[in-house]
């Protein structure tokens, strides 16, 4: 260049320090226009402004740096100090500090292995501060009333979400619209977990019951987003459950271990977050019958032994049987025995003689203690047969109560149960006429457009069809090469055709004049 070639001595070129600042760049720029260059990226700066400064360094040298607003948020890969990475620009100058400097427009990862390294450096990291416990995780609640779902809304993994919800259990979802790739996706899928999280309990906008991060598949600079740390705090420090969806089955990213349950496809996410509404009706009819055989246990059974203690007590008038047998067995015996005592007697006087007025005296005292001893026996038998009688009927006045207590405990249970299958019974009706009901509309409103589209609504609107010995024909042309064809009207079909000489009101005839009725000319 004629500038730089300088002479020595006093007759040499001065320049301005603008004028060899800007030979400085042209130079620089015309030698390294486009350069791709590998190294250690040290001091990221990211002021206000939006644009990045950054090192490129090795063992040896320091290069600067800078990427643009407009190109920052465009990178791929997000710079991060520590990383090894292939860096494309283009070499220039900034006279303002006689610096050289490359204007980056492309970061890649020097290497699967820095990548990695990088995120198992910070998994560790992350790890360490408890954000990985099992014992943060929450349980996924058995039905969601409502599902709020983290991602693209114009990519396949919202509607397979969608569908296999709708196959299942439908429900009520709420989508946050964020970008699951690229600078912005880390920052907005953050802020959409905030975001459900902080919506209001009985708001406008329900409060989703489990919240789900889904993404398709992709290489790991793709889903690199889910591996920030403001992504992972966020998922753990979310207070409704979360399911992460993000990639398929191989794999895994660092919201993956903060979140409270893991699915291998967005597809299994939905199947994660809701049963199965068959299998649901399915399980409440049983729990139906077996609530009904319970309940007719629950009466049965204390009946049952009620019936069973019955016949251990025996009837009433078993337990006195045996006493009037045996009272009636020594009635039977008194008589003869006592006749055998006054034979017994008499024959002692007998032999014995006693005067007839100490006789007479012996034989009424001993009458009179033959009867009291009669008496005191009849009355301590009647007496003995009442303490029964009265002891029975104590018992039956027991068993009785006993008896309506455990009747009146039964009927409070049947009927609550019998409440509670009621309710559920007309709630899960409820729920198949509305099924029912949202068909029956569809159905409704496809036969309405079915109507509104076919062609018989054309013809009544004044239009006609020609129908030909080949199909529906559409031109005069192929109308003049067939002898007769079909006019369909709304109302049915005429025969018709180029040479038709019928005389009929407004027809044609052969010879090219008219009936009495008016001309009507060609229809072609």
């Amino acid at each position: 260049m004629d500038l730089l070639e300088d002479s020595a001595g006093d007759n040499a070129h001065e320049f301005t320090v603008s004028e060899l600042s800007g030979a400085v760049k042209r130079n620089i720029e015309d030698q390294f226009g486009r350069v791709r260059v590998r190294g250690e990226i040290g001091r990221v700066s990211r002021p206000s402004s939006g644009h990045l400064y950054f090192d490129l360094k090795d063992d040896r040298s320091v290069l600067a740096a800078v990427t643009w607003k407009g190109q920052a948020s465009r990178l791929a890969q997000r710079p991060e100090e520590g990383m090894e990475v292939v860096a494309t620009g283009r070499m220039t100058t900034f006279p303002g500090q006689s610096k050289y400097q490359l204007i980056v427009d492309q970061i890649e990862p020097a290497g699967m292995g820095a990548l990695m390294a990088m995120l198992e450096k910070r998994r560790k990291a992350l790890a360490a501060e408890g954000l990985f416990d099992d014992a943060r995780k929450r349980p996924l609640p058995f039905l969601p009333r409502v599902i709020g779902v983290v991602t693209s809304p114009s990519g396949a993994v919202i509607r397979d979400i969608l569908h296999r919800l709708r196959d299942r259990f439908p429900t009520h979802v709420l989508i946050w619209p964020v970008a699951v790739q690229g600078e912005a996706c880390a920052p907005q899928v953050a802020a959409a977990i905030r975001g459900f999280n902080d919506l209001p309990r009985g708001g406008t906008v329900p409060r989703p019951d489990l919240i789900i991060v889904a993404r398709g598949g992709g290489s790991i600079e793709d889903l690199w987003g889910f591996n920030e740390e403001e992504v992972v705090r966020a998922a753990a420090a979310s207070d409704i459950p979360l399911i992460s969806a993000v990639g398929h089955e191989t794999d895994t990213t660092l919201i993956d271990f903060a979140s409270d349950r893991r699915a291998p496809t967005p597809t299994a996410a939905a199947e994660l977050a809701v049963p199965v509404r068959s299998d649901l009706a399915a399980r409440l009819a049983e729990a139906g019958a077996r609530m009904s055989r319970a309940s007719g246990l629950r009466i049965e059974r204390p009946r049952q032994r009620l019936r069973d203690l019955a016949r251990a007590m025996g009837r009433p008038a078993a337990l006195t049987e045996g006493a009037r047998q045996r009272l009636d067995l020594w009635g039977t015996r008194l008589e003869p025995a006592l006749r055998g005592l006054v034979r017994a007697r008499r024959q002692q006087l007998a032999s014995r003689p006693m005067p007839a007025a100490s006789l007479r005296q012996f034989t009424s005292a001993k009458r009179q203690s033959l009867e009291y001893n009669v008496r005191q026996l009849r009355n301590s038998g009647q007496r003995q047969v009442e303490r029964r009688k009265d002891r029975l009927l104590q018992l039956r006045e027991r068993l009785e109560s006993s008896l309506r207590r455990v009747t009146a405990m039964t009927r409070r249970a049947i009927g609550t149960q019998s409440e509670r299958l009621a309710e559920l019974t007309l709630r899960l009706d409820q729920s198949a006429h509305r099924a029912i009901n949202q068909r029956r509309d569809a159905l409704l409103r496809l036969d309405r457009m079915r109507r509104t589209l076919g062609y018989e609504q054309t013809l009544r609107r004044g239009f006609a069809v020609v129908h030909g010995a080949g199909g529906v024909v559409t031109s005069a042309a192929a109308a003049g090469k067939l002898a007769h064809f079909e006019i369909e009207f709304a109302d049915g079909r005429i025969q018709a055709g180029p040479d038709d000489s019928r005389s009929e009101p407004g027809r044609k005839a052969k010879g090219g004049k008219t009936d009495d009725g008016p001309s009507q000319g060609s229809l072609f």
